[in-house]
This record gives C-alpha cells, sequence and structure tokens, in this order.
C-alpha cells in the first residue's frame, strides 16, 4: 500500500461535496477516492426526483475510476453534511457503497470519515463490511 496523504483526500471530498446535487435531501456527500495507480477520482452524491436513481459519492467517484480502467484502491475519504451546515458526525458509506468497493478494495480499503481534516476516523472495510462477498466467492 502505498503512503496515503489523508488531509489530502479529505480536502479533495469536501471540494467534490459542493458539487453534489441534493435538491430534495439537502444532504451533501463528497468522496475522494486513491487508486493504487496514485490516482485520485472525486465523487458526489447526485440526487433524482424517482429517488432510485440517485447515486451516492463513493459510487461515483468508484464507477469514474473503473470507467477509466483503474481496478485497484487504497483508500476513500468520505465527508457529509446537511446543506449549509457543519459536519456534527461523520458519514459512512451505505449498504450499496460498501458492497460495491468491495469488489474493487477487498477487506483492506481504508475508508476515512471525516467531519474536518484534523477530525476524522479511518476504518478498513472488513470492520464495515465484515464477510464481505467478492469476487473470490464466485471463484471455482
Amino acid at each position: 500500500m502505498q503512503k496515503i496523504d489523508r488531509e489530502e483526500l479529505i480536502r479533495l471530498a469536501f471540494e467534490a461535496r459542493e458539487k453534489a446535487y441534493t435538491p430534495y435531501s439537502h444532504f451533501k456527500v463528497g468522496a475522494a477516492l486513491l487508486a493504487k495507480s496514485g490516482k485520485i477520482y472525486t465523487g458526489c452524491n447526485i440526487e433524482n426526483a424517482g429517488y432510485t436513481p440517485t447515486n451516492c459519492a463513493e459510487r461515483t467517484a468508484l464507477f469514474k475510476a473503473v470507467s477509466e480502467g483503474e481496478r485497484q484502491f487504497d483508500a476513500i475519504a468520505i465527508v457529509g453534511s446537511m446543506e449549509g451546515k457543519t459536519n456534527e458526525i461523520v458519514t459512512g458509506p451505505c449498504g450499496v457503497c460498501r458492497q460495491a468497493l468491495y469488489e474493487f478494495g477487498g477487506d483492506d480499503l481504508l475508508v476515512i470519515m471525516a467531519k474536518s481534516k484534523e477530525d476524522y476516523i479511518e476504518r478498513t472495510l472488513g470492520e464495515l463490511l465484515p464477510f464481505g462477498f467478492g469476487p473470490a466467492n464466485l471463484a471455482e
């Protein structure tokens, strides 16, 4: 695993959060995903009036990265709060995002959930999604 600049990932996640499209919930989320190649992909949540087509920030970043050929990741930073508010609690990835990230990050993906650049908690994806279902489950 490469050296992870947590402050930079968190900073980029905050920048991505500003681009969120959240006219319904007003809850903005930003994510910054570090690929093993060293490139960082950002994403924000994008809501839809039909709700089901809404996409989370983590999956936006992941899908951007995978669509550009990345397949392995070391870390993701996630920030979220109500529009116009400061972060009171950390925002963790939803269950769908945990599963999507598990496909390419496995147990060892570092998940940084931040209120600020100085105030964050870290867990591995394996801690957030114990007994995750991934490619190894389908290997013959």
